[in-house]
């Protein structure tokens, strides 16, 4: 399965559906990222509450994005004791990080226009939301060739020769 999907859509497929059943790894490449909340089991709460229920049941979880999130973002990350201390939980800053892409289990990926947002992903009224377009994926060689960037720039490869290494807080290399 391979198909356009458009606002709404991206919520209920990718965040509602796809991100919380995850069970081997999770990868997420944003630019920018606030506090997101999305709906669970009839109420809202924070994506980072998923994100830590995933980490809890031994999934692998990075957090790739550009810069610093907000304090509310930070205050919930903070409740986290798993998402601090648990080798499963990375979350890496780079300046020059613009990709939005998420990919479940090698099983799907999704590249699209939405930050990790509420306007972008979350459960924002429709008359309130983003506009945002993405790709989901199921595609066994686009998930590889996703998979093999995100390795590249994982292991640093594009630290090496990065003109903005001054501003990075962490060099990957």
């Amino acid at each position: 399965m391979s198909g356009l999907l458009l606002n709404e859509q991206i919520y209920l497929d990718v965040i509602q559906w796809r991100l919380p059943s995850v069970q081997r790894f999770l990868w997420i490449f944003t630019a920018d990222i606030k506090d997101l909340h999305v709906q669970r089991h009839g109420r809202f709460v924070p994506l980072l509450d998923i994100l830590a229920e995933r980490v809890r049941a031994g999934v692998e979880v990075r957090l790739i994005h550009a810069k610093e999130p907000g304090p509310r973002f930070r205050f919930d990350f903070d409740r986290h004791r798993e998402l601090i201390e648990s080798e499963l939980f990375e979350r890496i800053l780079c300046p020059r990080m613009h990709m939005k892409i998420l990919v479940g289990d090698g099983r799907w990926v999704f590249i699209g226009s939405a930050n990790l947002t509420g306007a972008g992903l979350g459960a924002k009224h429709p008359d309130r939301r983003n506009f945002e377009a993405g790709w989901l994926s199921e595609d066994p060689a686009v998930i590889a060739q996703v998979l093999e960037f995100a390795d590249t720039f994982y292991l640093g490869d594009h630290c090496r020769t990065c003109r903005l290494r001054d501003v990075c807080p962490e060099p990957l290399a």
